[in-house]
């Protein structure tokens, strides 16, 4: 029986499978936590600093010791479930010599919250961060967004919020990077990872970015591997077009050589195209 548009239960299931599809995958996930605790202990910088009560409630603050330095945050993947920030660190290095801070997001994972509450709590850290840019050299003025798979969709939600609800500037963010992001939640809805996310229709609606668009926006650059799957690539390529079609600013960095992990290590490495792409965002150049 189909399920979602040509695919019955297991072969939807298999599109949203990362880890299936990349069967090395461990080549990447066991690789990025020790690199992180290498480049902590290079780095230096602010651990764990709370931005909300909750106990994932926190942030790593990489600064790049001067003052009014362009801020970087960064939404960690796992679909909303798994993982956290400290497995990330290491990205901070290529940024941070870059001249542009690096402040890795923790939020609190589904099952324990609804995915409500965990998009909520990404937008009160990016208000802490806002709030607090100056106190680690960062300027409030120029922040920039970016986040990989589930943190794609993050970063994606956070480009259709209405800061100025919220107390802040509406062009709070400056712009935007998501890799492999998620934009139509439903497949998820109906698919092996509903058992954690738990989505119900109303929550698909609220919390897909394709249904939430904004009237206006800062540029946003979208990147998905070649290598993913065929569910991955029909996610980037409705919501670019729906992002053209409203007269929003839009980027898209090809990466047809990698899949779901390997493009992680792209976003990071100075000689991809990628990454210089994201730097001319922040600095500004055309």
């Amino acid at each position: 029986m189909l399920i979602y548009r040509n695919y019955d239960q297991a072969q939807l299931d298999a599109q949203y499978n990362n880890r299936a599809a990349v069967p090395d995958h461990t080549r990447w996930t066991e690789r990025w936590p020790k690199a992180s605790e290498e480049a902590r202990a290079q780095l230096g910088g602010r651990y764990d600093v709370p931005y909300g009560r909750g106990e994932r409630q926190t942030l790593d603050i990489f600064p790049v010791g001067q003052k009014r330095s362009p801020v970087l945050i960064f939404i960690h993947g796992g679909y909303w479930r798994t993982l956290n920030k400290d497995a990330f660190s290491w990205i901070a290095t290529s940024y941070v010599r870059a001249g542009i801070a690096f402040v890795a997001v923790g939020y609190p994972l589904c099952p324990t919250v609804t995915l409500d509450a965990l998009t909520e709590s990404v937008r009160e850290a990016v208000g802490w961060i806002y709030r607090n840019a100056a106190t680690f050299g960062g300027d409030p003025a120029r922040l920039h967004i970016s986040g990989h798979s589930a943190g794609g969709h993050l970063t994606a939600m956070m480009l259709s919020t209405d800061w100025a609800a919220r107390g802040l500037p509406d062009g709070t963010l400056k712009g935007g990077c998501a890799i492999s992001g998620i934009y139509d939640l439903e497949p998820i809805r109906l698919c092996f990872l509903n058992a954690d996310v738990r989505l119900t229709p109303d929550m698909v609606q609220r919390n897909s970015p394709l249904r939430v668009l904004p009237s206006a926006s800062p540029p946003l650059i979208l990147t998905v591997g070649g290598r993913e799957t065929d569910e991955f690539q029909r996610q980037q390529a409705l919501y670019g077009d729906a992002w053209r079609a409203a007269g929003l600013p839009l980027g898209i960095v090809p990466a047809p050589a990698d899949q779901h992990f390997s493009i992680v290590d792209r976003f990071a490495d100075p000689s991809h195209e990628l990454f210089q792409t994201v730097r001319r965002q922040i600095s500004g150049e055309p």
